[in-house]
């Protein structure tokens, strides 16, 4: 089929005004004008009008299993305090709660232009129970050994068996994601990454989420140093270290990883990151509404940015935030980091998150040989404005493919 919009904005090169798309089976084979494609002839024309079409959104990082939770929690005085709120509520939930919440979650991605998630998954034995994703998911292994009920090899062999009972017939990937470097031994994210090598996936954590994080690892003290301890975690890792320089100078962690917050980040920190190769630091994820419901330190986007590092977005999830929705994301950045270009904006929803994921072929852009995944939505004003148009988009999308096929 060939998909003609106002404006196609390709986020490879310049939008194309009145451009068209063509698509064969689950792959754009063509974009440009109409007049000029070899391929002009090929299936039906599907005239979307005054819209804008791009490539679908990618949520670098999202945790399903809570949708239900938007609003549950009031912004705590402490993290470790709303720590322990979620894992409470989290108790009184049965597998017929997160399954509704997953429903509910993709429907709120869809509404708001997500066409590629990356997931938490806290209780991977859910997935035997759902029905395939309506959109192209990374379902990440959520592992944790804090207390050692489990040994950390027995994590790690559960989460292979999990793949291979569920990697068939899905849209999408498996990831795996020890929890944070308060919850995750060190030897579970050296074997991750190991697992990893063999078997190729992408790799993701939270680190540096908070200041009482920093203070556990920095300082040995302060509430999640408490809490954590009183789980009876080993806590000979703490003191004298940043949570980022603990997994990075361990060889836990390395360019391959998706690392999720990195918000509270010493001098020390920035200067290890600014001293590896180009294109040798991890991948990195800010949640702008999560981090605004805790109010955690300025997130420092313009430094990481000039040391070159591959900065993504996510939602995290309604347990901290209000929105699924990418848009309302990228106008909080945009707020917080005017300096930043429409398009350096856009990147981080479509080609950094793509990259991150190691698809940069597959998804985030409109070039020959992508998978079909786009979104298309109504924008006035001049083309010469389209991309600023983008991200003031407020409503929900009207139009959307995955994988060739249009869903809505």
């Amino acid at each position: 089929m060939i998909l003609k919009a106002k404006a196609v904005v390709t986020m490879e090169g310049e939008p194309i005004a009145d451009g068209v798309v063509v698509i064969q089976g689950n792959r754009i084979v063509a974009t440009g004008m109409l007049a000029d494609l070899e391929h002009s002839d090929t299936g039906p024309l599907i005239d979307l009008g005054d819209f804008v079409l791009m490539p679908g959104l990618i949520n670098a990082h999202c945790h399903l299993d809570y949708t239900m939770m938007r609003h549950a929690i009031s912004p705590p005085a402490s993290f470790t305090a709303w720590v322990r709120r979620i894992n409470a509520l989290k108790r009184s939930l049965d597998s017929e709660d997160y399954l509704d919440a997953i429903a509910r979650g993709f429907a709120e991605l869809q509404r708001w232009g997500t066409t590629t998630v990356c997931n938490i998954e806290s209780f991977p034995e859910l997935m035997a129970l759902m029905p395939s994703a309506p959109i192209r998911t990374w379902w990440f292994y959520e592992m944790i050994d804090i207390r050692h009920r489990i040994t950390t090899d027995d994590v790690i062999a559960g989460a292979l068996t999990f793949f291979q009972q569920h990697l068939d017939n899905h849209l999408g990937g498996f990831g795996l994601s020890p929890h944070a470097p308060y919850t995750a031994s060190t030897a579970l994210y050296q074997l991750a990454d190991e697992c990893a090598s063999i078997q190729p996936m992408p790799l993701t954590t939270h680190v540096a989420e908070s200041r009482e994080e920093f203070a556990m690892f920095q300082h040995a003290s302060g509430p999640m140093y408490d809490f954590i301890r009183a789980l009876d975690r080993p806590m000979d890792d703490c003191g004298d270290v940043t949570p980022f320089q603990l997994l990075w100078r361990k060889g836990a962690i390395d360019a391959r990883w998706i690392l999720a917050h990195m918000n509270e980040l010493s001098e020390e920190d920035f200067a290890l990151l600014e001293s590896l190769p180009k294109e040798g630091g991890p991948h990195i994820v800010h949640c702008p509404g999560s981090h605004q419901y805790f109010q955690h330190s300025r997130f420092p986007f313009r430094r990481l940015h000039e040391i070159g590092l591959n900065l993504c977005i996510g939602t995290d999830s309604l347990a901290s935030t209000d929105s699924l929705s990418l848009f309302c994301e990228l106008r909080k950045v945009r707020e917080n980091e005017p300096w930043l270009s429409a398009r350096e904006l856009l990147c981080t929803v479509t080609v950094n998150p793509a990259r991150a994921l190691n698809r940069s072929l597959d998804l985030g852009r409109i070039i020959p040989g992508a998978l079909a995944d786009l979104i298309a939505f109504p924008i006035s004003g001049a083309f010469a404005n389209v991309l600023e148009a983008v991200i003031a988009y407020a409503n929900p999308v009207p139009w959307m493919m995955i994988n060739g096929q249009i869903i809505s």
